[in-house]
This record gives structure tokens, C-alpha cells and sequence, in this order.
């Protein structure tokens, strides 16, 4: 079993439930016989009750921009040449060398979206019908789609729910012989235990696509997520931690690789000539120059942005190990830095008087907290069994291959772990550093008060007729 820490850059001991309520409530301003605000404590009537917000107003609005990225898209504007090869100077270019310079890759390939990046990956290694890819169950659909849409077969991994990582002990009893790729994921900034991954992938002769689409900055023994496997691949979509509103790329150390990446991105037309060029095949996935402009002008300040909000991640888990019935998700012990694009958590029902996460995540959002479901389960999603269930994919794998995978499509930890888990999206880990402490303030008056909102939310039930 491989053992797990929770990763935290500052340690400083987490403040007790006395200790943070005491400061929530100015008790160290009131004693010195300062004047000041009233603040909120736990104790306080929850929101959701009639009770006053832990906090009000907007948190910080994401995408940001400013002057320099109008003036950069201007630029690029005036010139005429928008396409992706228009021109000697192309701001794609430009950005690719940036950014594998960043990550710590020999290549990089822009894509118009990080599904893209995945796709291009995947016919690269040329996984195509027959070949089945092994993936997590708890991630973006598109970690799927990708799959899909080259004929192959997603083979779901069950879930490990102290990390909601792929639990990369599960892999080996799901490997075949026509198994040819394995498709971690690194959710929410978390990452995925890549020495199993590479020790599973070595020893059975897989390639590796990273899917680290939402973890830019996470690092793995001192290594960007992304750079471990055969190729890594990055979402810039407008909810990304780096953003241009659609695009992606993928990385690679690998020359031919990278050659048949390039050619299959943009129809099998290769830009480059070069013996292990790959031009039989492929599709339209490029990047335009206005993509690439915002790109350079966003990552210059994305380290600071990911210093920001892993600080107050690492903030969380400290205020939060304070409170009965949160769970933060863990790190593993290889984390040597945090993604950070979501706070990924799970709340005991047992512990909030039996709530549902509806109820639980309403009780939250009322105090100014803003709370996210989540994923649902993709092995059971519908439309993954209508795509299976359709002609084409009957003939490529036959009804005995297809009636095993339904057979074994179990995934109980996974099942289990959904129902609890929550998160809190990037831009909250872009506020100051003293929101954190009102994020736990909020959860800790919930749960405080659950009982009360359990019955008061039972007796509104009741009455309407539910």
C-alpha cells in the first residue's frame, strides 16, 4: 500500500476550534479595549436560518485581464495574420517555447482546448480501435471523450476516496491484452501516484498520457505534472488557472512523438520533415495567434496567482482539521507542490445531522461560501452506454468483450465517495488570506447549528408536501 501524507508548505500547528473562533470574534482587539466591528462567531444563528453571513460580497472574478492583454490582442489584430502558421513570428510559437520552457519539457504542442490536447496525444501513440485505455471514473468527461471518439475502450479504475485520485493499486486487475495506455489524471491539482503509474506502464509495456488539464502548476518528486509520462496535456479553457478562453496543449520529451503530434493537430500535415513524421492521418486542432497572445500575456502572472492560492490552500487545512466532519482530500506523500485548482473535501453526514450534500452545500452557500458539487460517476453515465451500445462499437469488440466490461464496470469505492465530496473552485483560493478563515468559520457554524437546520429544512419539506 502506498502510504499518504497531507502535503503543507507552512507548519505552523492548526488553530483549535477555541482558538479560531476566539480570533473569528476580534477577542484579541476587544481585550487591548479597542473599539471594533462586531465579527461572527460559530455560535452566531446560521444564515440559512435568519442568521447574518459570515461574510457578504463577490470573491475574486475570474478571468482577469488587463491593459496589456487588449494591447496584445490588438497587436496581433492589426497584423491580419490570425491563422496558427500566418507569419514568421507566431505568438503560438512563441508561447509553446514558454511554456515547455515552464514545465520543464523538451516539446510542447498547442491545441484549440485540452480535449484536443488529449485527443492528439492519444492518435499520436495511435490508440485507436481495439485498444483499450485504462482512466479514472471521477474526472471532466472530455478524459473519456477522447477515448471514445478514437473507437477505443474507456476501462474505469475505481476511485481511492482519501485522495479522489485513480487508486493506482486497482490497475493491474484491470489490464488486458489489448491494453495499450494508461490515462491518469491529476483532478483538481491533486496528483495521481505516477511512480505506480511508470512502474505498471514499464513493466507492461504501456504508454502514459498525463491528464493534468487541471493541475499547470502540481509537481510530482520536484517533476511538473504533465512531463512524467509519454506526453502530458493542459487545459487553458476559461475556467483554467491559465486561460485564453478555449485551448490546450500537450508536452512531451519524446522528438518522434512530438513530430506526430505536430502533423496529426493539424490534419497529418507535418510542419516539420522528419523521418518519424506522422502524416496518414488527423484532424483540425489548432491554436490562432489571438489564443497565443493571451496565453504570454496570462502566464506572466500565473506563478504568482499559483503561489497565492496554494498558500491558502495550505491555509484550509489547517483552519478546517479543526472541524468535526470535514475531510480535506490528501495529498499524496510525492506532492512536492500543490496544483491547487480546486479545494477538494468531503463533509460526514453523520456529523451534520444526517444532511444530504443539497441541504449541506444551501447551509454553506448562505454564509457567503460557495460550495461545488462535484463530479458524477462517468462509468455509469448514459451516454457512455448508448456509445457502447451502438453498432460500430459492437462490431469492433464483439457482445462477450462488451457484456464483460458491463460485468465489471464496479467501482464501489468510487460509488461511495461521490455522495460526500464537495469542492471550492480556484478563484476563492485567489481571495486574501483572511477569507480562508471565514471559510471555516462558515463551515463550522453549520455544523454547530446542523440539527437545527436539519429539522427547520424537514419542516419546510413537510409542509409543501415533500
Amino acid at each position: 500500500m502506498h502510504p499518504k501524507s497531507e502535503k503543507n508548505v507552512d507548519e505552523r500547528p492548526a488553530l483549535s476550534r477555541r482558538q479560531f473562533v476566539a480570533r473569528s470574534a476580534g477577542a484579541a482587539v476587544l481585550a487591548a479595549g479597542l473599539s471594533a466591528p462586531r465579527a461572527y462567531a460559530a455560535t452566531d444563528k446560521p444564515a440559512v436560518l435568519g442568521g447574518t453571513p459570515v461574510r457578504k460580497g463577490p470573491w475574486p472574478k475570474w478571468a482577469i485581464s488587463d491593459q496589456s492583454d487588449e494591447q496584445a490582442m490588438v497587436a496581433v489584430l492589426r497584423t491580419g495574420n490570425w491563422f496558427r502558421y500566418a507569419g514568421k513570428s507566431s505568438t503560438v510559437d512563441q508561447f509553446e517555447a514558454e511554456w515547455a520552457r515552464t514545465v520543464g519539457a523538451r516539446y510542447c504542442q498547442a491545441t484549440n482546448s485540452g480535449t484536443a490536447s488529449l485527443i492528439t496525444s492519444l492518435g499520436a501513440l495511435g490508440i485507436g480501435a481495439g485498444d483499450e485505455v485504462l482512466l479514472p471514473p471521477y474526472t471532466f468527461v472530455a478524459t473519456v471523450n477522447c477515448v471514445l471518439l478514437l473507437h477505443a475502450l474507456p476501462v474505469f479504475v475505481d476511485s481511492d476516496p482519501t485522495t479522489a485520485q485513480m487508486d493506482t493499486r486497482k490497475i493491474e486487475e484491470r489490464i488486458n491484452a489489448n491494453t495499450r495506455c494508461l490515462l491518469p489524471v491529476h483532478y483538481g491539482g491533486y496528483s495521481c501516484d505516477m511512480d505506480q503509474v511508470m512502474a505498471i506502464a514499464r513493466r507492461r509495456n504501456l504508454s502514459v498520457v498525463e491528464d493534468a488539464c487541471q493541475s499547470h502548476a502540481g509537481e510530482w518528486k520536484g517533476r511538473r505534472l504533465g512531463t512524467i509520462g509519454d506526453t502530458g496535456c493542459y487545459s487553458f479553457q476559461n475556467s483554467k488557472m491559465l486561460t485564453c478562453g478555449d485551448g490546450g496543449a500537450l508536452v512531451t520529451n519524446d522528438e518522434k512523438l512530438y513530430f506526430r503530434a505536430q502533423a496529426f493537430h493539424n490534419n497529418g500535415n507535418a510542419k516539420f520533415k522528419h523521418d518519424g513524421g506522422f502524416t496518414a492521418n488527423g484532424g483540425n486542432f489548432r491554436l490562432t495567434q489571438f489564443q497565443g497572445a493571451l496565453l504570454l500575456e496570462q502566464l506572466k502572472r500565473f506563478e504568482e496567482q499559483a503561489r497565492r492560492r496554494e498558500a491558502n490552500l495550505n491555509s484550509l487545512n489547517k483552519l478546517l482539521a479543526g472541524i468535526d466532519g470535514i475531510e480535506p482530500k490528501k495529498a499524496l506523500a510525492g506532492t512536492t507542490r500543490h496544483g491547487s485548482y480546486l479545494y477538494v473535501f468531503s463533509y460526514e453526514p453523520e456529523k451534520f445531522a444526517g444532511m444530504d450534500k443539497d441541504t449541506f452545500r444551501a447551509a454553506v452557500a448562505a454564509e457567503g461560501v460557495p460550495v461545488d458539487d462535484g463530479y458524477s460517476a462517468l462509468n455509469k453515465a448514459p451516454w457512455v452506454e448508448r456509445f457502447l451500445s451502438a453498432r460500430g462499437f459492437r462490431r469492433i469488440y464483439g457482445e462477450a468483450r462488451l457484456r464483460q466490461w458491463r460485468e465489471e464496470n464496479q467501482l464501489p469505492a468510487n460509488d461511495a465517495m461521490i455522495p460526500h465530496t464537495c469542492r471550492l473552485t480556484h478563484q476563492i483560493l485567489l481571495a486574501p488570506p483572511e477569507e480562508m478563515e471565514k471559510i471555516a468559520l462558515a463551515f463550522e457554524r453549520v455544523q454547530r447549528h446542523a440539527g437545527e437546520i436539519a429539522r427547520a429544512n424537514k419542516k419546510r419539506r413537510s409542509a409543501a408536501g415533500g
